[in-house]
């Protein structure tokens, strides 16, 4: 995708994320009699704007920086750094006349509302499509240089065992609960032999890295179609057949035949594939082409784009389990609650140094990227990189570091349990350093995303 699509999904995937939190921290506001001076999403840095509203006595508006966005709630040492009503009384409807419980509800809205809009994009996908179970006797697709590559598994291996115990579908495999376990290995079956191997123990460090886990079941390179006027149906490839090599190599996975193919515009190839007659009332699977289909080698030449015109037949056996509301809730919140154990798993790792620090974290570049990858796959796989950001977000807005949700949850807590309110100056102070570190921080993130593209 190019510059300006990526550019677009990420503006989309920050507006949608930075919305939802900053509207957790209005609505519980609103909710305890405080007045919300502004709602903005994106910053007005230098009071740069592109759209602004006062509605009562809220003004609404969307900043010209899109990494981010505000709720200005009177009263509130927050991002703005006010002083204005630091030498006045403190006024009913100001955040520092409230009770701690209610300021501590408050700064936790945010959070709290990236958490519910990560459930509600599990329940709603699996509500509407159902539980996604792929059978675990596929056998893997491992692209070049991926982790799962590295550590020793090849093209057409088949996962019996994770961490010693047997699973029934890839998704279980593939699991991110055990992705962020202490130790992981698997137990592979290749050429009838069982063989062990080990993950790395900065495994989520190196998927980053490599911005996948570059593992999945293959998918036979059967053809749908060959299309009309094309190379491929004007030299007698069928719709129907199984293509098992290109000039001699072989090959097992669509992508393999895409890219094989598209790196040679212009030039004959040699393609063989198997072809079975069809039989009416008879389904015929990839299995039952490789058994008893007829080898046929035939040559063409793909045209100037690195296509011969032939669409990919699905026969990879994906179950969808149709869940009522019930079931969709549970299984939504249950992937809620896994994203989130990960996330949090994953911070740990970085913090006591099991994961690199400059590989694990991404910044607007790498999420732009992620993003548009995400959103070229189509809408689900946009949904489910949104769910998984807005996880991210949730947890890195509560940590505890001054100018996030979580320095100002600790400040207020401490006013809460001394039972008065820290000096001004000083609140100001800290997160004067809390934004001068947020800052540098953003700045190396940056600068890294450039460095590790």
């Amino acid at each position: 995708m190019d510059f300006l699509g990526s550019t677009f999904f990420f503006i989309l995937a920050i507006f949608i994320l930075v919305t939802a939190h900053e509207l957790g921290h209005f609505l519980t506001a609103k909710l305890f009699g405080m007045r919300v001076d502004k709602f903005y999403i994106g910053f007005d840095f230098f009071d740069l704007r592109l759209w602004k509203k006062k509605i009562g006595e809220t003004e609404y508006g969307i900043g010209v920086f899109p990494l981010g966005g505000y709720v200005k709630i009177s009263g509130m040492v927050d991002e703005s750094l006010d002083t204005n009503f630091q030498n006045s009384e403190p006024q009913p409807w100001e955040f520092r006349a409230k009770p701690v419980w209610q300021r501590l509800i408050v700064l936790a809205g945010g959070v709290a509302m990236n958490v519910i809009l990560a459930a509600v994009i599990f329940i709603g996908i699996t509500l509407v499509l159902g539980e996604s179970r792929t059978n675990v006797n596929n056998p893997a697709f491992v692209e070049k240089g991926s982790i799962f590559e590295i550590m020793g598994m090849k093209t057409g291996d088949r996962f019996m065992l994770a961490n010693g115990k047997s699973f029934e579908s890839w998704e279980e495999v593939l699991d991110p609960e055990l992705l962020t376990a202490r130790s992981l290995n698997y137990t592979i079956l290749r050429d009838g032999k069982s063989l062990r191997i080990e993950a790395p123990g900065n495994i989520m460090s190196r998927i980053n890295e490599k911005q996948g886990l570059g593992i999945r079941p293959i998918i036979p390179p059967v053809i749908d179609e060959a299309l009309e006027k094309e190379p491929a149906k004007a030299a007698g490839i069928k719709s129907g057949g199984l293509i098992t090599a290109i000039n001699a190599k072989a090959v097992s996975d669509w992508t393999e035949v895409v890219g094989i193919i598209s790196s040679n515009a212009g030039k004959p190839i040699t393609i063989t594939w198997l072809y079975l007659e069809p039989v009416k009332g008879r389904d015929i699977t990839a299995n039952m082409i490789r058994s008893e289909g007829k080898t046929i080698v035939t040559t063409v030449v793909p045209n100037k784009a690195g296509k011969i015109g032939i669409s990919l037949k699905q026969t990879l056996v994906t179950e969808r389990r149709k869940l009522n509301l019930a079931g969709a809730i549970q299984s939504g919140v249950g992937q809620t609650w896994k994203m989130s154990a990960m996330t949090v798993q994953g911070f740990v790792k970085i913090f006591t140094g099991q994961e690199d620090f400059r590989r694990s974290v991404g910044g607007p570049i790498k999420i732009a990227k992620i993003a548009s990858r995400s959103a070229e796959q189509g809408p689900v796989s946009f949904l489910y990189f949104l769910a998984m950001l807005s996880i991210s977000l949730a947890i890195i807005n509560i940590l505890p570091v001054p100018a996030l949700d979580g320095g100002q949850f600790v400040l207020n807590g401490i006013e809460g349990i001394i039972r008065k309110e820290i000096p001004f100056e000083t609140k100001m102070r800290i997160q004067q350093i809390g934004m001068a570190l947020l800052l540098a921080l953003f700045a190396f993130i940056i600068f890294n995303d450039i460095l590790n593209p």
